[in-house]
C-alpha cells in the first residue's frame, strides 16, 4: 500500500497538471471600452531579479520604490564605489544627454555619503516622494519595506523562513545562505519556486493551527497522518492554479543549443534543479510537508514561473526626476543642473534603471492565450508598483473572455504555433483557424 506522502504528492502533481485538462478562463463581469482598466492583479509570489537589486531599492512585497531620490542615486553610486555592478538596462533617456558608461564622472565618497545619509538634498525632489525604509523583521540585510504592514506580511507569507537574519525561523541558516548564493549563481528563479514552498509551509501551520483552535482535535507531525492530507493541500490550493510543466520539459531551447544535443540540455536543467532543491531541503525542511521537496514538484513549481509568469517590471522615479529638472524653464533648470548634472554623470547611460523579476498573479495565470487577444498588460504612468495591470485592447462585453497573447500576435502562423507548443496546446482561436493549412 501506498504511504500517505505517496499519494499526497501523487495527487499534488496530477493537480499540476489539472489544468492541461480542464479548461479555464476569466471572464467580464461588466462592459469596457477600448483602453479600459480591466484588473490590477496582486502578486500572489514575485522575486525582484538579484543583479536588479544594485540599481534599484524597492519593497521586497509590493515593489514600489523606496526610500528617496537622493538614497536611490546615492545607494547606487556607493554599490558602484565598492565595485559591485549589475547589467541593468539603461532607462529611457527623454531626449536627454547623459555620459557613456566610459565617461562616467567620479564623485567623493563623502558626497555620496552625503546624499545617501539625506545630508545633501537635490532641488525639486521633494516633488517625488517615496515611502520610507522599513527594516526586514528578521534584521537580514536583503529584504526592506515600505511600510510596517508590508514587512509583516512579508516575514508571515514567505520571508521568516527564508530570510537569514538572525530572527529567522530556518532550521539552517547556513544551508540557507548556499542555496541563496547558488540561485544568484545560475538561476534566480529559483528564489519565487522557494516562497511557494516557504508560503505553502506557513499556511498549512496556520490551517493546522486554527483547526487544534476550533477543533482541539490533535494533528501530529507524521506524514502518514490521515488529517495532514487535507491541510497540506488547501495549503497548495491557491498556486494549484496556474499551468504547470516540469523545468526541464517546458524551457525553450535556446539559440546556442543545437537540437541534437536537446536530451542533454534538458537533463543538465533537471540536474541543476536537483542541487537547488537540495540546497533549499537542507535549509527549510519540514517532515509534514515532505512532498513539497520532491523535485517532481520542484520542477512542476519552477515551470509554472516559466510557463506563467508575467514580468514584474516598476518604473523608477529617478528616472521621473531627471526629466523634471531637464523640461524646467531655462533660468531654473540652469541652476538645477549646477547640483544634479555632477550626479547624472556619474550614473551615466543606466541613470534610471526599473525594478525588475519574475512574479505570478494569480488572475493573470487563468487568462487563455488569443492571437487575437481583447486585452494586454500595460504599465501606466500612476502604476508605481508590482500589480499587474491589465487593460481592455477593444471594446468587451459583459461575460465575454477576457484573453491576452502569451506571445509576439504578429509573427506567422507557424512561428506562432512552434512557440505556444511549449505552452502544451495548440491554438485554435479564430485567427489560427483562418490561417491554419
Amino acid at each position: 500500500m501506498e504511504s500517505m506522502e505517496k499519494i499526497l504528492m501523487y495527487v499534488m502533481v496530477e493537480w499540476c497538471d489539472a489544468v492541461v485538462k480542464i479548461t479555464v478562463g476569466v471572464y467580464s463581469e461588466v462592459d469596457f471600452r477600448e483602453d479600459d482598466l480591466i484588473l490590477k492583479d496582486q502578486i500572489l509570489v514575485g522575486a525582484q531579479h538579484s543583479s536588479n537589486k544594485v540599481n534599484c531599492m524597492v519593497c521586497s512585497f509590493c515593489f514600489q520604490f523606496i526610500g528617496s531620490i537622493e538614497l536611490q542615486i546615492g545607494r547606487k553610486l556607493y554599490l558602484e564605489e565598492l565595485g559591485i555592478s549589475a547589467d541593468g538596462e539603461c532607462g529611457s533617456s527623454g531626449g536627454m544627454e547623459c555620459s557613456s558608461s566610459s565617461e562616467k564622472t567620479r564623485l567623493s565618497h563623502t558626497t555620496i555619503q552625503s546624499l545617501m545619509d539625506g545630508c545633501l538634498r537635490l532641488p525639486y525632489s521633494e516633488n517625488f516622494p517615496l515611502p520610507p525604509v522599513f527594516p526586514c523583521l528578521g534584521g537580514c540585510k536583503e529584504a526592506y519595506y515600505c511600510s510596517k504592514s508590508c514587512a509583516q506580511a512579508d516575514w508571515d507569507s514567505f520571508h521568516s523562513l527564508l530570510c537569514i537574519g538572525h530572527g529567522s525561523s530556518s532550521p539552517n541558516r547556513e544551508a540557507l545562505l548556499k542555496f541563496m548564493k547558488h540561485a544568484d549563481e545560475t538561476n534566480d528563479i529559483f528564489i519565487p519556486a522557494a516562497k511557494v514552498i516557504s508560503s505553502t509551509i506557513l499556511r498549512y501551520r496556520k490551517l493546522k493551527a486554527a483547526r487544534v483552535e476550533q477543533q482541539g482535535k490533535h494533528v501530529t507531525s507524521d506524514p502518514h497522518d490521515n488529517c495532514i492530507f487535507p491541510l497540506l493541500l488547501e495549503a497548495w490550493k491557491p498556486v494549484s492554479m496556474g499551468f504547470k510543466r516540469r523545468w526541464w520539459d517546458c524551457i525553450a531551447l535556446p539559440d546556442d543549443v543545437d537540437s541534437c544535443d536537446e536530451v542533454d540540455f534538458r537533463m543538465q536543467i533537471k540536474d541543476l534543479a536537483f542541487e537547488s532543491l537540495q540546497l533549499l531541503k537542507e535549509a527549510i525542511y519540514n517532515r509534514e510537508c515532505a512532498p513539497l521537496f520532491s523535485l517532481d514538484i520542484y520542477g512542476h513549481i519552477i515551470g509554472m514561473f516559466e510557463l506563467n509568469n508575467l514580468d514584474l517590471v516598476v518604473a523608477s522615479p529617478v528616472e521621473d526626476y531627471f526629466l523634471y529638472i531637464d523640461d524646467l524653464p531655462l533660468s531654473q533648470k540652469e541652476e538645477a543642473e549646477k547640483t544634479t548634472k555632477p550626479f547624472l554623470d556619474a550614473l551615466g547611460e543606466d541613470y534610471s534603471v526599473s525594478c525588475e523579476g519574475t512574479a505570478f498573479f494569480p488572475l493573470q495565470s487563468c487568462m487563455n492565450h488569443s492571437c487575437i487577444p481583447n486585452a494586454k498588460a500595460f504599465k501606466r504612468e500612476e502604476d508605481r508598483d508590482g500589480r499587474a495591470t491589465i487593460l481592455a485592447l477593444r471594446p468587451i462585453s459583459k461575460e465575454e473572455e477576457i484573453t491576452i497573447s502569451y506571445i509576439d500576435e504578429d509573427l506567422p502562423y507557424e512561428e506562432r504555433q512552434l512557440l505556444l507548443a511549449d505552452y502544451g496546446f495548440t491554438c485554435k482561436c479564430p485567427r489560427c483557424v483562418e490561417e491554419a493549412p
